[in-house]
């Protein structure tokens, strides 16, 4: 099948509405567009593959806001620019704050910031609550995120282990995420 622009602007609509092979159809014919981008910018595949996603993430949360008048692909483009200028600005900020001279005496007056028993049980409290927040997601959204958070696989071992396509992977814990932060936003309101 031909991919034509007015087939685009009827995947958008569909995705505006909630369609999730909307979404799908999106990440699959933009990716190597924004990731080739961000390649060429950052020559990091790690950083330009978390780029990538956190501006499908961001895209597709807006996806409401997009006017049919511009190219999908250019406002993809752009949220991606931005998204990689912000991490820049956040991690030069970062750099310069580390980089200045610092005396022993001011060292020896640095706080101890190990944790107390009590940030210990107020940290492993949260995770039996997210724990239960996740139990509340359906099993295919659980095990995503199981295998990315907690046995810390990267995306390419996900698509081995679920014997799913990577993009699928990619879209299916953007998904879970968004719905997981769904869930805990709506308990915390109770």
């Amino acid at each position: 099948m031909e991919i034509t622009k007015k087939s685009i602007l009827d995947h958008i609509e569909k995705a505006k509405s909630g369609k999730q092979g909307a979404f799908n159809f999106l990440l699959h014919h933009f990716w190597n567009e924004v990731y080739g981008f961000q390649m060429k910018r950052v020559g990091n595949e790690y950083e330009a593959e978390d780029i990538t996603i956190e501006t499908f993430s961001k895209a597709f949360d807006k996806i409401d806001t997009f006017d049919p008048k511009y190219t999908f692909g250019t406002w993809l483009i752009t949220i991606s620019k931005n998204i990689q200028i912000d991490k820049y600005r956040k991690k030069s900020t970062s750099v310069i704050s580390h980089a200045t001279d610092t005396s022993d005496e001011q060292i020896k007056k640095i706080p101890d910031d190990s944790p107390t028993p009590e940030d210990i049980l107020i940290t492993e409290q949260n995770l039996a609550e997210l724990l239960r927040f996740i139990k509340k997601l359906k099993p295919h959204y659980q095990d995503v995120i199981n295998l990315r958070y907690f046995q810390e696989m990267s995306y390419n071992e996900i698509s081995d282990t679920l014997q799913e396509p990577l993009n699928n992977v990619k879209v299916r814990l953007l998904r879970a995420k968004k719905l997981l932060a769904e869930i805990i936003t709506q308990n915390r309101k109770n």
